[in-house]
């Protein structure tokens, strides 16, 4: 059928590329640990340890082994094919066409939608650190309508503005992106490290008994807890890191660079989660949290006395989401720009400004979407869309390096993924067991996402498609 046309590699391969190549290991490394840390430590630490206890931090290795696993294939299919799209090319080639288009249509959900939610978190520590300051924005434009019950809100102005700004740094070129992502990260993890050496001191062991209160999967006040569902909330803490393989055009020697930039961000960040989260559950009771689920890691520093430590955070903590906003947008940018060098989305999203050599129009155009969603729309009921696209793009990439270890052997890798085929199915294992720990409204809405992808694709994507004519 020619809905499952796929791409030749080797034509992938030979094919120049417009967009400037200056990113190194460690540009890539702090690409990928300024997309992961952010949310996880500064907001769902509160919302994970009420969901299943002190185990939270089992929660978050069991999210970390399954990005882990699927690092892994992600860095295989990078090193075998350095180009742009990430998922959605790699997708191309195992599966075909109609298979690569639904899961960039995925990826634009997980990449937008999860920097306009990450922006609702980051306005909410810009307002508390402006108060501190004795600056006072009206609740009515802290948050879009419905947000919060009993408080009348219409716009979210804070998650508006730094999209806009974010989206500003993008347009102006990848060496201007890097620079900025870089130093934010730098401090970023001094400030995370500053916590840890204040606050590791007045740890209760007590306080992690019961570690497991609610098992590996229960029900409790009808929700869903227990380590699984916890694992499934902060699974969005490591969302981003697949981020890293849309920039293979940009990369030295990326075939080298890409599987190490994967692998040492998802290192770091896990390091870095788990002695977070039983720091926190070890100073003050999970219980607690339930007054703090906007600002966890406050909670903490009033049970130690340590107040004076909530500005330094609440900076640490802008500048982590700032960078986290900064690395999906970059990669959504990218995604769309690799669909419409294939025809299947209108040209004007593959443009390339020649002096800034990047996808100038298409950055500003899902940009100003973007900050108009975080604007205007409540997204508490949304967030899980995110985790759920991601997870549906981590099993397709799984299972194309199995297809393609079994169908292509002979194709040059610069890294192979070990243990194959047990990572990818590994991988693919622990997709579906945090798929499970989701709700039935999040699988609906996902539903309908796919549903309007397949019509946007038979009415233009299949028509325009450049493998195809």
């Amino acid at each position: 059928m020619q809905v499952f046309q796929k791409k030749d590699i080797n034509d992938l391969l030979n094919r120049t590329s417009p967009l400037k190549r200056t990113l190194h290991t460690w540009d890539l490394t702090f690409l990928g640990i300024g997309a992961i840390i952010g949310t996880g430590i500064f907001v769902l630490t509160g919302k994970g340890a009420l969901t299943t206890g002190p185990s939270l931090a089992v929660s978050f290795l069991i999210a970390a082994i399954c990005c882990g696993f699927a690092g892994l294939c992600y860095a295989e299919f990078a090193s075998m094919a350095p180009v742009a799209g990430s998922a959605y090319t790699y997708s191309y080639i195992s599966f075909g066409e109609i298979i690569a288009f639904i899961i960039g249509w995925d990826l634009i959900l997980e990449y937008a939608l999860g920097a306009a939610t990450v922006s609702a978190g980051w306005s909410g520590y810009f307002v508390n650190l402006m108060n501190n300051f004795g600056i006072h924005i009206p609740k009515v434009l802290t948050a879009a309508a419905g947000t919060t019950p009993g408080v009348t809100t219409y716009f979210n102005l804070p998650a508006f503005l730094i999209i806009l700004l974010i989206t500003y740094i993008l347009a102006k070129g990848i060496n201007t992106t890097k620079r900025v992502n870089d130093t934010m990260v730098i401090i970023k993890l001094a400030v995370i490290i500053l916590f840890i050496v204040c606050t590791i001191w007045f740890v209760k062991p007590q306080n992690w008994k019961p570690f497991t209160p609610y098992g590996l999967y229960s029900f409790h006040n009808g929700t869903a807890a227990g380590v699984i569902p916890a694992a499934s909330i902060v699974f969005f803490s490591f969302i981003g890191f697949d981020s890293v393989s849309s920039s293979a055009e940009e990369t030295i020697n990326p075939s080298k660079t890409l599987p190490r930039g994967i692998m040492l961000s998802l290192g770091i960040s896990t390091v870095l989660y788990i002695a977070m989260t039983l720091i926190m559950t070890g100073v003050v009771k999970y219980t607690v949290f339930a007054k703090f689920l906007d600002a966890p890691i406050l909670a903490v520093l009033k049970a130690t006395g340590q107040t004076w430590l909530s500005i330094i955070v609440s900076i640490g903590a802008i500048l982590g989401m700032t960078t986290v906003i900064l690395v999906q947008l970059y990669g959504q940018s990218r995604i769309t720009y690799s669909m419409s060098r294939d025809g299947l989305f209108p040209k004007f999203f593959g443009e390339v400004d020649l002096q800034r050599q990047t996808p100038y129009k298409g950055t500003w155009f899902f940009g100003i979407i973007t900050a108009v969603t975080a604007g205007f729309i409540n997204l508490n009921i949304l967030s899980e869309l995110v985790n759920i696209g991601t997870l549906t793009a981590f099993i397709l990439v799984s299972a194309g390096v199995l297809w393609m270890r079994h169908k292509h052997p002979e194709i040059h890798r610069g890294f192979r993924a070990p243990g194959v085929p047990f990572t990818p199915i590994i991988a693919i294992a622990f997709c579906l067991l945090l798929v499970a720990g989701l709700n039935w409204e999040t699988w609906l809405r996902f539903v309908i996402w796919f549903a309007i992808g397949l019509v946007i694709y038979f009415n233009y994507s299949y028509k325009h498609s450049k493998l195809r004519n």
